[in-house]
């Protein structure tokens, strides 16, 4: 469902819009006659204008008046962020329209017994000794071999390098004391393998041909001559798996490498079986969806799209990354970008479409009691005080949903 609400603020309440918008950038504000930032209101509005003001005052007058839609009982309930039309803007009133939309009708099929298998949890020994490998690289001890020492599989070769297209040294192509691991494969096919015999002095000519998949045009597919100077060749030396190590592991409960297996063995499986919790639930939530009757409206989806673009960058920002580099090294937009998270964001939402729905259906309700005791577990489990706890999450109301989202998963998945 859509509808349109039509909202005037004037009198005081617009004319405070107008003062606070005008406080906003008082400081920045130089006028003859006047210090920086020290320009009266009056004087301002009547050398400058009034529509100066607007823009501001409008996106406050925004917050206002939705608040105030949203306090009217006779409001829908908004099911994504309302559009919003400047009908018109005068130094005395401003008229706005918003444009709501609200959740479609959803009509449930099957949600109970769905018929959905949970996978078992197995962790193979292969699984175990990998880990083990794993972590004896986190202990690796790196030490330079004798002068007469050659470079084998597994030693890394510190090695000075520069390469060379028909004779032309191209860019990218040259390093100063660069430790590189034989065995890695970081290098191109053959480089490394070329390296092994080698012993700390050593020069050479390296024959290698580009594959024909590399990121370079220039290069690609071509052959090339690297010449490299071995300056260090370093021995990797892996931890023995005894008391010292286990003492400097400082596990508890783990003194020997059995106790170590099982401790891998152990968290492997918490973590496998909170991913095959997870999987079961979404399959569920697919057959459930698939069974139920509704339409997406564009207005959900958009908003969803929105989110998972949000997500998406504050993830890259923990890498350092920026979202318009990203979108730049792709070769897209963030049109066609949002384009491509249209069918993630319509299965969330239909996730929480029939969440809700079976919420309705079963009437299922969080008790005060239920929220109190929720919320001293959750801040129990994070660490936190209960007071800081809230702040944190913003909202109880939110920590209440989030409840009955859990008690609605418990009747699709049990």
């Amino acid at each position: 469902m859509k509808k349109s609400y039509t909202l005037k603020l004037e009198g005081k309440e617009w004319k405070d819009c107008l003062k606070e918008a005008f406080n906003k950038k008082k400081k920045d504000i130089n006028m003859d006659g006047f210090r920086k930032g020290q320009v009266p209101y009056d004087v301002y509005v009547k050398k400058v204008g009034i529509e100066t003001l607007y823009m501001d005052a409008v996106d406050m007058a925004v917050d206002t008046l939705y608040a105030k839609l949203l306090s009217d009982k006779e409001t829908i309930t908004p099911a994504a962020t309302p559009s919003i039309d400047l009908k018109a803007v005068t130094d005395e009133y401003v008229e706005i329209e918003f444009t709501l939309v609200s959740s479609p009708e959803v009509k449930l099929g099957k949600y109970k017994k769905l018929g959905v298998k949970k996978e078992k949890v197995e962790v193979t020994e292969e699984e175990i000794e990998h880990e083990l490998g794993h972590l004896k690289e986190q202990f690796v001890e790196v030490k330079s071999k004798d002068n007469d020492e050659a470079i084998k599989e597994g030693d890394v070769a510190v090695i000075d390098f520069e390469g060379f297209l028909n004779g032309v040294a191209f860019k990218g192509g040259k390093g100063e004391n660069y430790s590189l691991t034989i065995g890695s494969h970081t290098f191109i096919p053959g480089f490394e393998e070329a390296l092994v015999g080698l012993k700390k002095g050593d020069k050479k000519d390296i024959n290698v041909t580009f594959p024909e998949n590399y990121n370079s045009e220039e290069l690609k597919g071509k052959p090339v001559v690297f010449k490299i100077k071995v300056n260090d060749v370093k021995e990797r030396i892996f931890p023995e798996f005894n008391k010292e190590f286990f003492e400097d592991l400082n596990v508890g409960g783990v003194n020997s490498l059995d106790d170590l297996k099982n401790y891998i063995k152990e968290n492997k499986k918490a973590e496998r079986e909170h991913q095959l919790e997870d999987d079961y639930l979404f399959k569920c939530l697919d057959k459930v969806v698939e069974s139920a009757k509704f339409e997406i409206p564009e207005e959900m989806t958009e908003d969803e799209v929105n989110r998972l673009v949000r997500e998406f960058s504050e993830k890259l920002q923990y890498q350092g990354l920026k979202l318009e580099d990203y979108l730049k090294f792709a070769n897209t937009n963030l049109e066609e970008f949002k384009g491509t998270l249209k069918d993630e964001a319509n299965k969330r939402v239909g996730y929480r479409l029939v969440m809700d729905a079976i919420v309705s259906a079963e009437k299922l309700e969080v008790s005060d009691d239920e929220l109190e005791k929720g919320l001293d577990e959750a801040s129990k489990q994070y660490g936190m005080k209960r007071e800081d706890f809230e702040k944190e999450i913003g909202s109880k109301e939110l920590f209440k949903y989030d409840m009955l989202m859990k008690k609605a998963m418990k009747v699709v998945t049990e």
